[in-house]
């Protein structure tokens, strides 16, 4: 049986010290240029250093994208963050645009490339292609099926890995090459500033009827005609093994710690379970379903890996998540007397109960006492975001994520 790698985002270094903990083999960040989510927190030089010792020390590889479409004002810059990319050593790059690959190849070729889902590879001689470039591994268009992915490995060598998003938010637009928020703007998505038009209300208006807005109704709560739903392959394993593909990619470098956590150790424990015993995977599916909806998400498709879908597959009538946890915090360990220190990041009071989770399970906690940085108790953790002292009555340890149940 083949035995793909587990593949999760990081915008930050404290989130890819979760990714790491929680069941990732691998992760993939972005550096403060050169990437396509220039919105991210994203790594300082410093922090990407910081975090590719970490990740290495725990046996977890790092790839850092630099898949912008490259103007040639950009090439200067890409030459020396490539430089830089040479002497902090990431396991891989991850690139689209072919002069990116060309300058990458130049200067540090001891270095593998992927060729991002950008470069919408949709047929094997494309991948052989980029293969006969010194490409290592191809993230495939998300536009394919997953007849059309066995039909990739059936064409091209073994040493050629496949690489396939199996979880997070879908771009409407081909392999995300979209030109709405360039257009809508001035900010450009291919040049990592997508402002995310796609999930914009829109209403028509009739060109001799200027300011006449009228909807065109999808639900009582809006119109967001090119508004996709998540994608979550998490109950079809078995499909994505059979197809051959190498690394399981998550979605989500602008997603937060609780969501990282909760896709990293889902999709580890199911993975895990279906080499173990197909029929144990099996046997627990609604509970990786039930799982897997504990991070924020929008409604779930199957996207296009079983055909094309329908309108009622993919278009999704709003543009809210649906939210079953909040995000308290993370643990950075606890002091002298037993309190937790926490980066908070939502607001929770005295007497809550809410769950701790770790790497392994979740574990169900009361709130004892909260005090600030110094010492001072306080009834509830507040705005602004602080670090903060927190009693629990449950033992805490560093990186554990704080977050509470949010009745429906």
């Amino acid at each position: 049986m083949r035995h793909p790698e587990l593949l999760l985002p990081a915008g930050s270094l404290p989130v890819l010290k979760i990714a790491v903990l929680y069941g990732a083999d691998a992760v993939y960040i972005g550096g403060e240029v050169m990437s396509l989510r220039a919105k991210a927190k994203n790594f300082t030089p410093e922090e990407m250093r910081e975090g590719i010792a970490f990740a290495h020390a725990h046996g977890v590889k790092v790839y850092v994208t630099a898949n912008i479409f490259a103007h040639n004002a950009d090439l200067g810059e890409a030459e020396e963050y490539f430089r830089e990319m040479k002497d902090m050593r990431p396991d891989a790059l991850l690139v689209a645009d072919p002069g990116m690959f060309a300058i990458a190849r130049r200067i540090c070729p001891e270095i593998d490339l992927h060729i991002s889902t950008q470069a919408n590879t949709t047929n094997y001689e494309s991948c052989l292609f980029w293969h006969s470039l010194g490409a290592k591994r191809i993230v495939t268009a998300r536009e394919l099926s997953l007849a059309e992915i066995r039909g990739l490995r059936e064409h091209i060598p073994d040493d050629l890995e496949i690489e396939s998003f199996v979880h997070g938010a879908m771009c409407i637009s081909y392999s995300g090459r979209c030109l709405l928020s360039n257009y809508m703007t001035g900010r450009d998505a291919n040049r990592g500033a997508c402002t995310h038009p796609c999930r914009w209300k829109y209403a028509v208006v009739e060109e001799t009827r200027p300011g006449e807005y009228m909807p065109i109704e999808e639900n009582e709560r809006g119109t967001y005609i090119f508004n996709s739903r998540d994608l979550c392959l998490i109950d079809h394993l078995p499909d994505l093994y059979d197809a051959g593909i190498d690394s399981f990619k998550i979605e989500g470098r602008m997603k937060t710690a609780l969501y990282v956590a909760t896709c990293a150790r889902t999709y580890r424990e199911a993975m895990n379970d279906y080499e173990k015993d197909p029929a144990l995977y099996a046997s627990k599916l609604d509970h990786y379903r039930e799982a897997i909806s504990d991070c924020t998400y929008r409604r779930f498709t199957t996207g296009f890996f079983y055909g094309r879908p329908t309108a009622d597959d993919q278009i999704y009538g709003s543009n809210t998540y649906v939210k079953n946890e909040t995000f308290l915090g993370i643990a950075e360990g606890t002091d002298a007397d037993g309190r937790v220190l926490l980066h908070q990041k939502n607001k929770f009071s005295v007497g809550e109960h809410i769950t701790v989770m770790t790497p392994e399970r979740d574990v169900p906690a009361t709130v004892l006492g909260i005090s600030d940085a110094d010492g001072n108790p306080m009834e509830s953790a507040p705005h602004p975001l602080q670090e903060l002292h927190v009693t629990l009555d449950q033992p805490v340890q560093a990186y554990d994520i704080l977050k509470r149940r949010e009745e429906a």
